[in-house]
């Protein structure tokens, strides 16, 4: 089974574009249309939605397919 995330979580994944870092908005237990297709979401299974730090394009993965991060980088890290 993957990591278990929580809304709040600062993740990164793999795009097409490379990695993306971004934050958790909402956990789907259910499922839930999500531009325009149907996302299979269980308890055992949940997908996220994850805000883009760059772009503000909001994605949706499975737990799986996420690492989590320390957090946002700032300018002088």
């Amino acid at each position: 089974m993957a990591s278990d995330f929580s809304v709040g979580d600062h993740v990164r994944w793999n795009s097409e574009a490379g990695h993306v870092e971004g934050v958790i908005i909402e956990k789907h237990t259910h499922d839930v249309t999500f531009k325009g297709r149907t996302r299979h979401c269980s308890e055992d299974d949940p997908q996220y939605e994850i805000r883009s730090d760059k772009t503000d394009h909001v994605a949706m993965h499975k737990g799986g397919a996420l690492t989590k991060t320390r957090g946002p980088r700032r300018d002088g890290d």
